[in-house]
């Protein structure tokens, strides 16, 4: 069962160009009518190795600090989700949520 707000490692490969790679944190953004019917969930990738943009959110996760990387949100079947590492800080995830609203409201 995936939760929105779960931080879940993800294998995010094949990939193509410049889209994130390896297998990786990434944060649940979708809502459970996404990911409680269907076989995919919308996930965020995670990374430490990245600059602050606007539309990245800090996030500090298990001793880490870092970014949600929001415009590399993708949809993944939940075979990529290899185990659960925990839950992103509620703050965090209402900003993501936020950011996201922003992102795709004109």
């Amino acid at each position: 069962m995936v939760k929105r707000g779960e931080v879940w490692l993800v294998a995010l490969d094949p990939t193509v160009g410049v889209e994130i790679q390896k297998t990786r944190p990434c944060l649940v953004v979708s809502p459970p009518e996404i990911h409680d019917n269907l076989r995919i969930a919308l996930v965020s990738p995670m990374t430490s190795g990245s600059r602050p943009m606007p539309f990245r959110v800090p996030i500090h996760f298990q001793g880490v600090d870092g970014f949600v990387v929001l415009e590399q949100t993708r949809a993944v079947d939940k075979h990529r989700m290899l185990r659960r590492l925990g839950e992103a800080p509620a703050a965090t995830l209402d900003e993501t949520l936020a950011t996201l609203r922003n992102l795709f409201t004109p």
